[in-house]
């Protein structure tokens, strides 16, 4: 008795899908390894596919360029769906790093340098990555320990947040430093943003509840970023 063939919408790859099975492998013999990964040896492609249909799995052309290509007896719907949820899986453990880029001047100012520090500081509580970097003009060149020196000092203010992860080093006329965050970046933050929401139900169940403050001690809203220099 000629064994039951699986139904062709179960064995009919998705338009972006090009590897061959079943009636798409058209060599005419193939090297067959059973589900189980045994090695069946070098079978006609007719035969390799009766023996896949026998077992009502699918015929796989895994090695099109071996010589006589592979072919593997599988369930080929539920390769294609555990795949596509490791697929799944794998993005959605990946994170997007941003890297976010601030610069300075070897004879930055105090209050320059302080108002650049929280940039950058609001940058690695975002989780992000700093790259910073030190523009040095004319003979500014002949001292880049300056330079090195801003960026240490930067590295040690904001060292709660933030760690080294590429040392200071020259490019061309520019030093560059990268910052990554720390464990502790963005967990103040966090913090603040609970109790905010915490602020907000209680305000929300006091129907009562109207004191708004007068407009000369009003305070900055939660959330409000800082425009960058």
């Amino acid at each position: 008795m000629r064994p039951r063939r699986r139904p062709i919408e179960q064995t009919r790859p998705s338009p972006r899908d090009t590897t061959r099975i079943n009636d798409a492998i058209r060599v005419s013999r193939v090297r067959l390894i059973d589900d189980d990964g045994a090695q069946l040896g070098i079978k006609t492609t007719d035969d390799a596919r009766e023996y896949a249909y026998g077992k009502n799995l699918d015929l796989v052309e895994v090695a099109a360029q071996a010589d006589p290509p592979v072919a593997k007896v599988m369930d080929y719907g539920k390769y294609k769906y555990e795949q596509e949820q490791k697929a799944k899986q794998a993005r959605k453990h990946q994170s997007q790093i941003q890297v976010k880029e601030i610069k300075f001047r070897p004879k930055i100012g105090i209050h320059d340098y302080n108002t650049k520090k929280g940039h950058v500081e609001r940058f690695l509580n975002q989780r992000a990555k700093v790259k910073v970097t030190i523009m040095f003009r004319g003979r500014e060149q002949t001292h880049p320990e300056r330079g090195r020196d801003l960026l240490l000092r930067l590295a040690d203010d904001v060292k709660e947040i933030g760690m080294i992860e590429s040392q200071p080093l020259q490019d061309g006329r520019n030093m560059v430093m990268l910052l990554g965050p720390t464990k502790n970046a963005g967990v103040k933050r966090d913090a603040e943003g609970e109790d905010t929401e915490l602020r907000e139900e209680e305000v929300q169940g006091d129907g009562q509840r109207q004191d708004p403050a007068p407009a000369g001690d009003a305070e900055p809203q939660p959330g409000e970023e800082v425009v960058e220099a």
